[in-house]
């Protein structure tokens, strides 16, 4: 089965925790080796980053330097939410006010441009409702909290990891002692890699 790409959200987030785990200054080259090699365009990930004030670029000499520390970017993710809930909250008040403009047409029997208008009025505001609810909820991707639970959820993973991986060496060595066997006809034996070891 093909494994399905990521999408334009988690490949901002990824983004955003290179910047954070690392507190570094990059410029465009860097993060191209960096960044997950999943068809991953980092200059226009870069790019919608910048335009939103997650990430910093300076233009020194030839080149671009790029940066992002969590508080500035906590600062310009909770300015941005504030935005977005205020226009949110002004969609609805716009919504509810047409909602009651469009019973009272509704009384006349017979079909109004006025009702018209105001029907396609308001499918229009649920559509800007909608963009704006997906725009709140981009913004929790990139949150500095959430990337620090990812990189937490990381650790635990690499930690279960190599307590199988002891389990597996105790396995190997008690079996060699035991039975005699040879490492390389264990390994053959169960499947178990080469190159298997632990993980840093």
């Amino acid at each position: 089965s093909k494994k399905k790409g990521l999408s334009a959200e988690e490949k901002r987030a990824r983004m955003m925790q290179i910047f954070f785990e690392t507190k570094d200054v990059f410029q465009l080259k860097d993060l191209e080796k960096i960044a997950p090699k999943e068809a991953m365009s980092v200059k226009e990930v870069l790019q919608s980053l910048v335009d939103d004030s997650m990430v910093d670029c300076e233009r020194i000499g030839t080149s671009n330097y790029y940066w992002a520390f969590p508080s500035k970017a906590l600062h310009a993710r909770k300015r941005k939410l504030e935005e977005l809930e205020s226009q949110l909250s002004e969609g609805s008040q716009k919504h509810a006010n047409l909602q009651k403009s469009i019973e009272k047409a509704k009384i006349g029997r017979h079909e109004t441009e006025e009702r018209t208008r105001l029907a396609k009025e308001l499918s229009s505001l649920r559509d800007q409702r909608e963009q704006l609810k997906a725009e709140l909820e981009k913004y929790k991707d990139c949150d500095p909290q959430v990337v620090e639970e990812i990189r937490q959820a990381n650790k635990v993973a690499k930690e279960a990891a190599n307590r199988w991986t002891d389990n597996i060496f105790a396995i190997k060595s008690w079996a060699k002692r035991k039975f005699g066997f040879e490492e390389n006809k264990i390994d053959k034996n169960f499947g178990i890699p080469e190159d298997f070891d632990y993980i840093d």
